[in-house]
């Protein structure tokens, strides 16, 4: 088990920041790259997971198509599962996106590295999304066809239902 995690009573995890002093997590942040596929996806997922809790849940890109709304093809298999996500616009992560994160969930091993590129300190506060599934890698399916985005989408739904279970939820 991961030394920054502690699970107190059954319904809550907690982080234990470098002070030693513990939180909960009340801001989480998800990251890919473009902010139109993956990312977005998670958002939605997670914070439908995580409704009945006061964590907010966003998301950002590392390269983001700032502006642009959910890639069609993403947005279409979101919303076959009931979900929403009209109002959605990507956005680049900076810094203080970072800084105020509690929690960053990112796509790849590789997007650890780019996050840390960007705020060094956030080490301790950034994991896979896929995580709890054997530290698995959730790849981008931007341009790949809808087989790739219903492949990708059942893959972060796993990944969001371990993470919620863990955040008490």
């Amino acid at each position: 088990m991961n030394p920054w995690f502690t699970q107190i009573p059954a319904t809550h995890w907690l982080i234990r920041h470098y002070t030693g002093s513990v939180a909960l997590f009340k801001k989480i942040l998800v990251v890919c790259v473009g902010n139109i596929c993956r990312s977005p996806t998670a958002e939605m997922l997670l914070r439908n997971a995580l409704a009945s809790s006061s964590i907010t849940v966003t998301s950002a890109g590392l390269s983001a198509r700032v502006g642009e709304a959910m890639e069609p093809a993403a947005r279409q298999v979101l919303e076959a599962h009931g979900h929403s996500a009209e109002a959605f616009k990507a956005r680049q992560i900076t810094p203080d996106i970072v800084n105020e994160s509690d929690l960053i969930l990112v796509m790849e091993k590789q997007h650890v590295s780019q996050v840390l590129k960007i705020a060094s300190h956030a080490r301790g506060k950034v994991f896979l999304l896929g995580k709890w599934q054997s530290e698995r890698e959730i790849q981008d399916p931007y341009r790949q066809g809808k087989a790739a985005f219903i492949h990708a989408h059942a893959l972060i739904e796993d990944a969001v239902c371990s993470w919620a279970q863990r955040l008490g939820h």
